[in-house]
């Protein structure tokens, strides 16, 4: 009995595109994704890669939202199982951040591989801002600055965990030791001026 191949749903060759596309990042780096290496990576036609990314740039953004929503999605899950301390709430968003940076190495990749381009950098400061405000509230209830300044400090918290994880990425440091890096650097800005 010979079975017929099951055509997938649209969205799930678009998720199918996507996890061949991550892999292909994680062999080759963000420069040997191209629609036409991916869809002979997945075993697909070209116009199929077109048709659910229309350009290279758009088949980066796509990945690049994918790895970010996934990203988010581990800290707001370790978050929701914090205990109600500073220093907690601290340590699990710098350990869910670096497990993020380890286990999703091509993230680095395709971050660097948008920037340039305007609409792709307006949306990456989107996705920034959104992952601010994210930090920003569960730290909320352990600072006594307002709430534009905690978040600032979260933005800048943020570019300091992207160094970081350079370092991790790079092996230069320790998980162990760029997670109290972080976790330090989250506590000591929530404090507020008055505190100083």
């Amino acid at each position: 009995m010979t079975t017929t191949p099951t055509r997938l749903s649209k969205q799930a060759r678009r998720e199918q595109l996507l996890d061949v596309a991550v892999a292909i990042v994680r062999t080759q780096g963000a420069d040997g994704l191209t629609l036409v290496t991916l869809a002979e990576a997945a075993g697909v036609s070209r116009p199929i890669t077109y048709d659910h990314f229309g350009t290279r740039p758009g088949l980066l953004l796509a990945l690049y939202r994918r790895l970010d929503d996934r990203h988010r999605a581990v800290v707001a899950q370790a978050l929701e199982a914090a205990a109600p301390t500073a220093d907690e709430v601290a340590r699990v968003i710098s350990a869910a951040y670096f497990a993020c940076a380890t286990d999703m190495p091509e993230f680095a990749a395709v971050s660097a591989a948008v920037k340039g381009n305007p609409e792709m950098e307006a949306i990456q400061h989107d996705m920034l801002d959104s992952y601010a405000d994210l930090m920003a509230a569960a730290l909320r209830p352990h600072s006594g600055l307002t709430p534009e300044a905690l978040r600032l400090r979260c933005v800048g918290v943020l570019g300091a965990a992207e160094a970081i994880a350079a370092e991790l990425n790079r092996e230069r440091v320790a998980a162990d030791d760029a997670v109290t890096a972080l976790a330090d650097l989250i506590v000591g800005g929530l404090a507020a001026e008055a505190d100083r």
